[in-house]
């Protein structure tokens, strides 16, 4: 499959179609929006501007989040118009992430992934335990708290058991390695997430193992494309996978907003 037949499928799918768990998808002639259902914050996850526009719309786009009270991320990917639409809302305020390579795969029965033998100490997390021991291993990696993360996972594995699927790997009774994925409802893709390890317990293969375990599942489920949001860490395992680099995604974090007077 080419890359910009891919590309087309990811934003029509992914972008311009998103729905998302604890979140109500609003559109616009302009901008697609994600609004959270739980005090988290929002998404603008698509938007069709140009230079004459963007800089009235994301204005237009900061006013209706103030009002209500739900700061946001707008992604913009390296594709999107206008060309500098980065430049754009940071001159809005707007702080930017590190670039994440998007990675997209699509999935076939003969697939090295999904012939890979399965390795005994990967398990698949299930319960609010594991989930709280994957956040602990998040917290000790990055050292930044992730506990707004932990809220929203076990919730949507409460709520939706059959959209999150988790796996760790354990050295013992400890879990040293965790991963998880997303089956997006209505839509032909699944997105992988974490994928961290413990200092002292890197270079042995579990990410593309944690990445292969995945795999299968959204095979079995009738996915048929995997997509990531790569650090620099990790694109070159993915690529070695069989995964193309799309484009470039930037998160873009709108200003904090004053809190309304109670």
């Amino acid at each position: 499959m080419l890359e910009n037949e891919l590309k087309s499928i990811y934003d029509r799918e992914l972008r311009r179609g998103a729905t998302t768990p604890g979140f109500k998808r609003e559109e616009t002639d302009l901008v697609v929006r994600q609004i959270s259902q739980f005090g988290e914050k929002g998404f603008v996850i698509y938007s069709n501007l140009n230079e004459n526009n963007a800089r009235e719309v994301i204005k237009h786009e900061l006013e209706y989040f103030r009002s209500l009270d739900q700061e946001f991320e707008w992604k913009v990917h390296s594709y999107d118009k206008p060309d500098n639409l980065v430049d754009i809302l940071q001159e809005g305020g707007f702080t930017v992430d590190d670039p994440e390579a998007l990675m997209v795969m699509n999935l076939h029965d003969k697939h090295p992934l999904l012939l890979k033998k399965a390795n005994p100490v990967i398990k698949e997390i299930t319960d609010e335990k594991g989930i709280e021991e994957i956040i602990s291993l998040e917290d000790e990696v990055w050292k930044v708290s992730h506990a707004e993360l932990g809220e929203r996972l076990w919730r949507d594995k409460r709520e939706n058991p059959e959209s999150l699927f988790l796996y760790g790997v354990y050295d013992g009774n400890r879990l040293v390695s965790a991963a998880w994925m997303y089956l997006e409802n209505g839509t032909s893709f699944a997105s992988m997430w974490g994928g961290s390890t413990l200092e002292g317990f890197r270079r042995k293969g579990y990410y593309s193992e944690l990445l292969a375990i995945r795999a299968k599942k959204a095979y079995e489920e009738g996915y048929q494309h995997l997509t990531v949001d790569a650090s620099p860490m990790s694109r070159p395992i993915l690529e070695k996978c069989g995964f193309l680099c799309l484009a470039y995604s930037y998160g873009c974090q709108s200003p904090s907003f004053p809190k309304k007077p109670i």
